[in-house]
């Protein structure tokens, strides 16, 4: 279900590692969320539905 790219990652992580210089845990804590984020906007989603939606595929899946 992937729909960034490398380099839109490596854009992510780099702005959140200046937000975050300190602590690596809040790091990829906030790239998780942003990298969410871009993937739902790309679907058309909000934030909340696209993560039942992900929820549901894998529950499916079980």
């Amino acid at each position: 279900m992937k729909t960034l790219n490398e380099k839109e990652i490596e854009k992510i992580k780099k702005e959140i590692a200046l937000e975050f210089p300190n602590d690596i845990a809040l790091q990829q804590i906030h790239i998780a969320r942003k990298i969410i984020t871009k993937e739902a906007k790309k679907k058309g989603l909000k934030y909340l539905d696209y993560i039942k939606l992900i929820t549901k595929d894998m529950k499916a899946i079980q």
